[in-house]
């Protein structure tokens, strides 16, 4: 068997600072304050605010042109520093220093801010397409503009604005910083061969991956407790962000938060619609995925602590070094500046793997500087740990592409910026396909399954959830049954006869950050987006690589150039109807009845 046992790595933020309380830093702390001020002052000078009375005359082009080059450097040194604190937060959530530099950012990052919304107010007193006309600036940042004009028509007077992203230090962002804290550091006692061990909630949810059902089911259930003592103030959080989001929507004119984070994601409701009539046609394929795993672990129907289950006797181990030439090898046969891009992440030490007490679960990237990411995992040695970093090393390579743009340019959609991830994770997956036994095969096979049924069926769940919530927070707070019932119905809903009804997890409100964000509301249907969107480009890749690789690139580079049914017609996908998203399950139906048939063949 592999050896696992070698020290998982650590990102190294050295590059950027030596450290939070080194003289570099508070430099750099202090000319980016600097930066804020002159960009006030800009601001200021030229007037940027909303003026009905504004005309287009050559001084109002070149304050324009001059605001924008000024806003994409402060933006960019803004994201770099937030970037750097957040690495430390991230890891440890118990560090005071770090924190404490956080919360001083924050204070001016709601300047930027503030900023930002005086901008969107100006240009919206503009006349955009005569200014993109006439300004090669403009026209280079055109999408950026039309955007900005219509986020106008859906703001508050500036006043009203100035004050919302003030309150948002002690609201939104507060009740965040608490969800992010408070669950980052519960600490859940298990019973594990005969004692009880105490464990950070990161690796008690990985005990969900365990092959031993007795010890899912121990964690399962002590995780239940866990949130259950916690719901209190997490359920505080969610009441307060949830009203502030739709306090906020109403004021500035949205039919709804959805209609909100439609917008934010360059879609139409038309777009979103199709896609969730295709996803609710599926369920019944994904139960009969359910209910054949359920028969390939003996079990008359699966539980929740059972979804995760690994299959196969005798499933590969993959070490780090494994897990690390795997990918870069396989980056290297899509393409050479793929594989490159894989060395230099992990040559550099962008990636954080280690789970440890007070590190964030889950896993994310994050841009740093230039071209360069940070990633965090908590790295299983399975080939679902592989999965989730080839993932998030398709971010990386998406930022990369992205960052021949400027700031304003590259400002992705949470629907578009799982392009790359999921198309990065096929990659993987299906080299690991070819390149298994057969019992290796059917884990793998599970796993993507297992991720396509995450992805569609527990977020169309999460979506629902989400739906109802604020349906019915305009009224009143709601309390913990009554999150924890949404939640059960929800369930119930989308995974049907494929669970056991009376084992699902009602706090999986508790347990998904993303609900736990003022400047993001469902967040969830991005990743379904993503997910089938990057599959319909995938199997265009098949059809015709070289084809593929030549306007691939280009793509990712312009995802936040346009909106999404836009650069969809560049690969000649129309995805403001169902037959698009249909095709894209059609790929994940086959994997199903390719599953039905090695479980059954295996039986």
């Amino acid at each position: 068997m592999t050896d696992t046992t070698g020290t998982l790595p650590r990102w190294d933020m050295s590059v950027v600072y030596p450290g939070l309380d080194s003289p570099e830093f508070e430099q750099g702390m202090n000319a980016n304050v600097a930066s804020i001020d002159d960009l006030v002052n800009l601001f200021d000078r030229h007037g940027v605010e909303r003026n009905e009375q504004a005309m287009l005359d050559e001084a109002t082009i070149a304050a324009v042109e001059e605001v924008i080059e000024r806003l994409n450097e402060v933006l960019q040194d803004s994201q770099t520093l937030g970037a750097y604190i957040s690495a430390f937060i991230s890891t440890d959530s118990r560090d005071d220093r770090a924190q404490a530099v956080m919360s001083q950012y924050q204070q001016h990052g709601a300047t930027l801010q503030k900023l930002g919304t005086r901008f969107t107010a100006w240009v919206g007193s503009l006349d955009v397409d005569g200014l993109i006309e006439r300004s090669e600036i403009a026209a280079e940042h055109r999408f950026a503009l039309l955007q900005a004009r219509r986020r106008a028509e859906h703001l508050m007077s500036p006043a009203e604005e100035d004050l919302a992203a003030e309150l948002n230090l002690s609201a939104g962002s507060a009740w965040a910083k608490l969800y992010n804290n408070l669950s980052s550091q519960i600490s859940v006692t298990v019973e594990r061969d005969g004692e009880q061990v105490e464990m950070p909630m990161s690796q008690v949810r990985n005990l969900a991956h365990e092959r031993d059902r007795n010890l899912r089911k121990a964690g399962y259930e002590a995780e239940m407790i866990a949130w259950e003592r916690n719901a209190l103030p997490l359920a505080a959080a969610m009441n307060g962000i949830k009203g502030q989001v739709s306090t906020l929507a109403s004021r500035r004119g949205w039919d709804s938060p959805l209609d909100e984070a439609c917008f934010d994601n360059h879609i139409d409701r038309a777009t979103l619609d199709a896609m969730m009539t295709a996803a609710r046609e599926s369920f019944p394929d994904f139960r009969r995925y359910l209910r054949a795993k359920a028969h390939a672990l003996g079990l008359d129907a699966l539980t929740w602590y059972d979804l995760f289950a690994p299959l196969g006797d005798d499933p590969r181990v993959w070490s780090w070094d494994d897990a690390r030439e795997f990918i870069v090898r396989h980056f290297h046969g899509y393409s050479e500046r793929m594989g490159a891009f894989a060395e230099r992440a992990f040559a550099e030490n962008w990636i954080d793997a280690e789970p440890r007490p007070g590190k964030r679960d889950g896993a994310f990237c994050m841009p740093l500087r230039n071209d360069e990411s940070r990633i965090l995992a908590n790295f299983k040695p399975s080939f679902s740990g592989i999965s989730t970093l080839a993932h998030e090393l398709g971010h990386g390579y998406h930022n990369i592409n992205r960052c021949k743009v400027t700031v304003l340019q590259r400002t992705t959609p949470m629907a578009l910026a799982e392009t790359a991830s999921i198309f990065c994770e096929t990659i993987i997956r299906d080299a690991g396909l070819q390149e298994a036994s057969d019992a290796e095969a059917l884990a793998i096979l599970e796993g993507s399954l297992q991720g396509s049924c995450q992805v569609v069926v527990d977020i169309s769940s999460r979506f629902i959830f989400e739906q109802a919530v604020f349906e019915r927070r305009n009224a009143r707070e709601l309390s913990i049954d009554e999150l924890n019932t949404l939640m059960l119905d929800a369930q119930r809903e989308t995974y049907g006869d494929g669970l056991d009804q009376e084992v699902l997890h009602p706090y999986m409100w508790a347990v998904k950050p993303h609900y736990y964000s003022a400047g993001r509301s469902f967040y969830n249907f991005p990743y379904m987006f993503g997910q089938l969107f990057a599959l319909g480009l995938y199997a265009q890749y098949r059809a015709d690589p070289d084809r593929f690789r030549a306007s691939y690139d280009d793509l990712l580079m312009s995802t936040g150039l346009d909106d999404a049914a836009t650069l969809a017609n560049r690969f000649g996908i129309n995805i403001q109807t169902p037959d698009f998203w249909r095709a894209s399950f059609d790929i994940i139906r086959g994997d199903i009845e390719r599953f039905e048939g090695l479980v059954m063949r295996d039986a």
